[in-house]
């Protein structure tokens, strides 16, 4: 992991320093959790299952950030573009999430619901990963 590129993040205001909480991470990976749990659900309906495991990742790579001591100053995505200096998460993974977060931002923004179901399979298994590799960092 290189630290050293989240703090660059800092110097131009992408992140922010802030000494890590453990209520706070505890609180992102249970809402993570369960929102994972829920868009597993295959009885939910395909856009629910996308913006359950959209927002999952998210808590989760949040958490992450979070116990390494940082916060997102402004944008939503650089949390899932610093996962492979937080996680150790390869480009090609992180990427996926950052395409569901353009593919969320049509849906919420622009009203453009059409689910690509590759898509979803992959941030779901993304998600999963996250979920293992959050759950193995140590107590704040």
């Amino acid at each position: 992991m290189t630290l050293a590129s989240l703090e660059n993040l800092v110097k131009t205001n992408l992140l922010k320093a802030e000494p890590p909480d453990q209520g706070e991470f505890d609180a992102l990976v249970k809402l993570g959790t369960v929102r994972l749990r829920d868009a597993h659900n295959e009885a939910n309906s395909p856009e629910s299952r996308f913006e359950l495991a959209y927002n999952a990742a998210h808590s989760l790579a949040l958490a992450a950030m979070r116990w390494h001591g940082y916060r997102p100053d402004r944008q939503r995505f650089i949390a899932f573009e610093t996962l492979q200096h937080t996680l150790d998460l390869p480009a090609h993974q992180w990427r996926i999430l950052d395409k569901a977060h353009h593919a969320r931002n049509r849906a919420e923004y622009e009203g453009y619901a059409r689910i690509d179901e590759q898509l979803l399979a992959e941030v779901l298994q993304i998600a999963d990963i996250l979920s293992e590799k959050v759950a193995a960092l140590a107590p704040i």
